[in-house]
């Protein structure tokens, strides 16, 4: 399936570039965005309205495994990019293999970066955010809507 906006890695520097040329705004986003839910729909949302442009960069798959344990991912890195990039509030996706992005923030170099409401500044991996504090990137922490998580959609569908 054609994906048109999925960014690859040598893509990175050029679509920086552009937004910077324009005095545009590009927010950064990453997480593993395995099952979709409300959830991340109103993170999504709300990421993209700090600026021009959204890229949502996905967790691959044995990023995933490393992170959340060996039964996830549920749905594979190309599905879980297909499925954000559908969103309208997405403008830009792609697929990153290392655990941490912290090679990916220095090359992209965005001028927002989003969170989960669920990191603190200081619960946030040190090196990255070091990398953007570096750059100057503004961190910014979105609220979680409560209940709405993969790991409770997870744990509702165990129950009898």
């Amino acid at each position: 399936m054609s994906m048109p906006k999925l960014v690859l890695p040598g893509e990175y520097a050029a679509l920086r570039a552009e937004f910077a040329g324009r005095g545009q705004r590009l927010v950064f986003t990453n997480g593993c965005f395995d099952l979709l839910h409300v959830g991340h729909v109103r993170y999504l949302q709300a990421a993209r309205a700090l600026g021009d442009a959204l890229l949502v960069a996905i967790n691959g798959d044995a990023g995933v495994r490393a992170l959340k344990g060996p039964g996830r991912p549920i749905n594979s890195e190309d599905d879980r990019a297909e499925v954000i990039a559908a969103l309208a509030c997405v403008d830009y996706v792609t697929v990153f293999e290392d655990e941490r992005v912290t090679e990916l923030l220095r090359v992209i170099r965005p001028q927002v970066y989003a969170k989960g409401g669920d990191y603190t500044l200081e619960t946030l991996n040190a090196e990255e955010r070091g990398v953007l504090q570096g750059l100057g990137s503004e961190i910014r922490l979105l609220p979680l809507v409560p209940g709405k998580s993969t790991t409770a959609t997870l744990e509702r569908s165990r129950q009898p």
